[in-house]
């Protein structure tokens, strides 16, 4: 499988793994050559409040608005001086898993990566898992870091 583009998710829970992401990224698309687009879905009620935090108009576009995110860029800093080619994706949409799942399909990845944590099978069962969702319905590969 030939790999050209890697789909970076990155959510709002995300700031304490932002290097574990990048490394694992960079040690993966760098040899290989492939772009990246980090991806940044949205909650209505999330670009809503982020976009009048930020002073955007009615008109904001979502991969403006994901640009200009907190974790979208400590992430695009964490890959400054690399050769690797850095691109970003917004979406809004009231699930998550969907909205990277839509975005794994737009763009052509080739592989997906998602952060997370280690939860119990309750919390998986009550709270439900992003992350979960992402690895069973992507269209292609996904790698997995979680916190240690």
């Amino acid at each position: 499988m030939s790999l050209q583009t890697v789909l970076l998710a990155v959510g709002a829970d995300d700031a304490d793994r932002i290097e574990a992401l990048a490394q694992a990224v960079r040690d993966v698309a760098g040899p290989a050559g492939a772009n990246v687009v980090i991806a940044h879905v949205f909650t209505e009620e999330q670009f809503t409040e982020v976009t009048g935090r930020m002073d955007f108009d009615g008109s904001a576009d979502p991969d403006e608005v994901a640009a200009r995110h907190g974790n979208v860029k400590e992430l695009r800093a964490a890959f400054e001086g690399s050769e690797i080619d850095i691109s970003v994706r917004g979406s809004v949409g009231d699930d998550r898993g969907d909205g990277v799942v839509d975005l794994c399909e737009t763009v052509g990845a080739d592989m997906v990566f998602v952060g997370g944590r280690r939860r119990s099978p309750t919390g998986k069962a009550v709270f439900g898992s992003t992350a979960q969702e992402i690895l069973l319905e992507a269209p292609c590969p996904v790698t997995f870091v979680r916190n240690d």
